[in-house]
């Protein structure tokens, strides 16, 4: 079978969806890889990592997507990069479903499969191909990095011959993978932790990282969908939940917001009244900006400052960590592999709960 990797094309983008490990694992196996010259440069991988491999070095990216069976990306082509893409191939992405339509629409006329990332579903058998979990893992952690180097305090408490320094206190909303991943970082780095979250199981999760759980009466079982993921919830439900925020937030110097719902505009949890309640210096980082922030005063990709309030818009974070990034991901998309891989060939089996799943279009037909 032949896999192509190409270098990404989207704005800031510096993660490669192979790294040389799983190049090395998918040739042993019998494949033929193929990668686009300077794919993995941004990531620190270069061509030679790639040849020592036994990948084979295409020097533009047509030449790389000649034969392919398989295209592995990170994020979804453009509609100049969908017409290299051979007909009948299967292209594997980050596929943003909800805005690709003229790009699914243009695969589905090339015949291409498309096995949306996003898609994998939260079950046992595929956590080890699960991107949503590995990439908000290097979000969660890499947001309080930035938090903290913008507040105008330590983190930790101090104890020096100029007296001593309190701690400053960083608060959590949406406690997914994300959500304990920046509560561990920031509980590693010294502050006074907390967290909230509407469904009842994230208590324990953000207790064993020896935060608080920030207690409200809509936290029940019955507000966990389907993955883990929070429901939408009712408009007194809402209300009680900003109100718990509201009377929380106001002390707090750090703030992450994690909070997201599958294929709708993130849940806004912070409203400018409540940003305007906080101490100057205090900074909340978004991580929910891409899907219409959970801040009322997000911005994607700008720093806003309210009252001298910092707003975070944080935009494709794993890409600005793309060495450990681009290993997670190269590992799921290994894993994939394997899993759709019966006798050296890729099989769609739209039966499969796995495959099925986060499949978009298949033989030239899109999936419902």
């Amino acid at each position: 079978m032949r896999i192509c990797v190409v270098a990404e094309t989207a704005p800031r983008e510096r993660r490669v969806a192979l790294v040389p490990d799983s190049a090395a694992k998918l040739v042993k196996a019998g494949h033929e890889v193929v990668v686009q010259s300077g794919a993995g440069t941004a990531a620190y991988h270069d061509d030679a990592s790639y040849v020592a491999a036994g990948a084979t070095i295409a020097g533009d990216a047509g030449s790389a997507h000649v034969g392919a069976q398989v295209v592995c990306r990170v994020q979804r082509p453009n509609a100049d990069e969908v017409a290299l893409i051979p007909e009948g191939a299967t292209l594997i992405a980050m596929m943003a479903p909800a805005s690709a339509g003229p790009i699914v629409a243009a695969l589905t006329a090339r015949k291409v499969s498309v096995l949306a990332l996003e898609l994998v579903p939260r079950i046992t058998r595929a956590q080890s191909m699960d991107v949503l979990s590995s990439q908000a893992t290097v979000a969660g952690y890499k947001a309080v990095l930035i938090g903290a180097s913008m507040l105008p305090r330590f983190l930790p408490m101090l104890t020096t011959a100029a007296g001593s320094i309190t701690p400053a206190k960083a608060f959590v909303i949406g406690a997914g993978v994300a959500g304990l991943q920046a509560l561990a970082t920031a509980r590693r780095l010294g502050a006074v932790t907390s967290g909230f979250d509407v469904r009842a199981a994230a208590a324990e999760q953000v207790k064993s990282l020896g935060a608080t759980f920030v207690q409200s009466d809509v936290v029940s079982a019955a507000a966990e969908g389907t993955g883990g993921y929070a429901k939408a919830q009712s408009i007194d439900e809402a209300a009680q939940t900003l109100a718990t925020i509201a009377r929380h937030i106001k002390d707090q110097d750090l703030v992450i917001s994690t909070a997201a719902i599958p294929g709708r505009a993130a849940p806004r949890l912070i409203t400018a009244e409540m940003v305007h309640s906080m101490r100057a210096g205090s900074v909340i980082i978004d991580l929910a900006a891409e899907t219409g922030g959970n801040c009322e005063l997000t911005q994607l990709g700008e720093t806003v400052e309210v009252n001298g309030v910092m707003v975070v818009g944080a935009a494709n974070l794993p890409a600005t960590m793309p060495t450990h990034a681009s290993q997670m991901y190269s590992r799921n998309v290994l894993t994939l592999l394997q899993h759709l891989t019966k006798d050296g060939a890729l099989v769609v089996d739209l039966n499969d709960e796995i495959t099925g799943a986060m499949t978009l279009t298949h033989e030239g037909q899109v999936r419902p």
